[in-house]
């Protein structure tokens, strides 16, 4: 199969998510082609096995197909593909197939199952079904860019809310605060609990960041009300179950909605999976480097639950993620597949 090609055609077919499933039929389809056994599960996940379906150990590979909203015309140029998905996450996901497409022939002792999940930017419904569903693998790559010489090793948590309050309306002069001074009043307590747990922490990783996403008032001259979106980045060690409980003590009044709420997560170095990670990439003329990231990704909701040895790993630079200049580095997309199959032929 023509590796470009196959990208290419991926990129051509928009799937922003909950809107897979043109993308997933094409995927099923392609890895059938190239010798998988492949369907779509019961959340709608793209699926296929390749290698001794009988062996006991077994390796997943899990991208998602979803991307954000937003057209990215697809275009080859300089060297780049450029097209909505090619970083996140359709390049890693494609590397995927063709890796264990290309080290089929010698996965003697293990199967390899490619996954590409749905909604992986919305919910991760994907990834959440496959943590309730799927007995725990032997190791897994989840499909994210980390670069071809970088194995992402762990993820910050995430912990986001809605707030709402609404009180009846007051006169400016009078003694009692606004909502809106108090729905400051709470972010400025979930800010002061941040910078006494940073307090001496370097690196982003380590710290506890709170966003506020969106800030509304509103008022109808009989009440008044004001809501706010918080989204806060969870090193490790601070549990989410702790800093819920120390929200709901600070609400005064106020109505508190918990949405996503995924756990932090980091691997050890010293395992079989990076070293063959090392190893490939080292084979490949690279310098492998370990990445810690703020974000999150499908290796939150899938690696408690599985508790197996995980990194992410993937072709393309993170920083074009979501924008619209995203495009993959063609080389590095070879590369990242010829990594990947070593890797492969190495575990099993």
């Amino acid at each position: 199969m023509d590796e470009i090609a196959f990208l290419e055609e991926m990129l051509s077919i928009p799937s922003p998510t909950g809107k897979e499933d043109a993308v997933a039929a094409y995927l099923v389809e392609q890895m059938a082609a190239l010798g998988f056994e492949a369907h779509r599960d019961e959340a709608g996940n793209a699926v296929g096995t390749i290698g001794n379906r009988a062996a006991a150990r077994e390796i997943v590979l899990l991208g998602h197909m979803d991307t954000v909203p937003g057209l990215v015309p697809v275009r080859k140029e300089g060297g780049r593909l450029h097209g909505r998905g090619a970083v996140d996450a359709k390049g890693p996901l494609a590397a995927f197939v063709l890796a264990a497409a290309r080290a089929a022939g010698n996965l003697d002792s293990a199967r390899v199952v490619v996954i590409g999940a749905v909604e992986e930017e919305g919910d991760a419904r994907g990834a959440r079904h496959l943590a309730r569903t799927v007995a725990p693998p032997w190791c897994a790559i989840i499909g994210e860019p980390s670069g071809w010489e970088g194995i992402t090793l762990g993820y910050k948590g995430v912990l986001s809310l809605a707030y709402r309050l609404f009180q009846p309306a007051s006169h400016s002069a009078g003694q009692e605060p606004t909502a809106a001074e108090r729905a400051v009043g709470f972010w400025n307590r979930l800010m002061a609990h941040a910078e006494a747990v940073n307090d001496g922490e370097s690196g982003r990783f380590h710290t506890l960041d709170p966003t506020l996403r969106t800030l509304n008032t509103s008022s109808d001259g009989l009440s008044d009300g004001v809501t706010m979106r918080i989204v806060t980045r969870i090193p490790p060690g601070v549990p989410a179950a702790e800093l819920r409980q120390r929200l709901n003590g600070w609400r005064d009044g106020a109505e508190l909605t918990f949405h996503s709420s995924d756990p932090p997560i980091q691997s050890e170095k010293n395992m079989p999976l990076v070293r063959a990670l090392l190893r490939s990439i080292r084979a490949e003329g690279g310098k492998p480097r370990f990445k810690l990231k703020t974000g999150t990704s499908d290796m939150n909701v899938v690696g408690p639950a599985w508790g197996c040895p995980i990194v992410a790993y993937g072709p393309g630079d993170s920083s074009l993620d979501h924008t619209p200049q995203e495009h993959i580095e063609i080389d590095e997309y070879l590369r990242a597949i010829e990594v990947l199959a070593r890797v492969l032929e190495t575990l099993a």
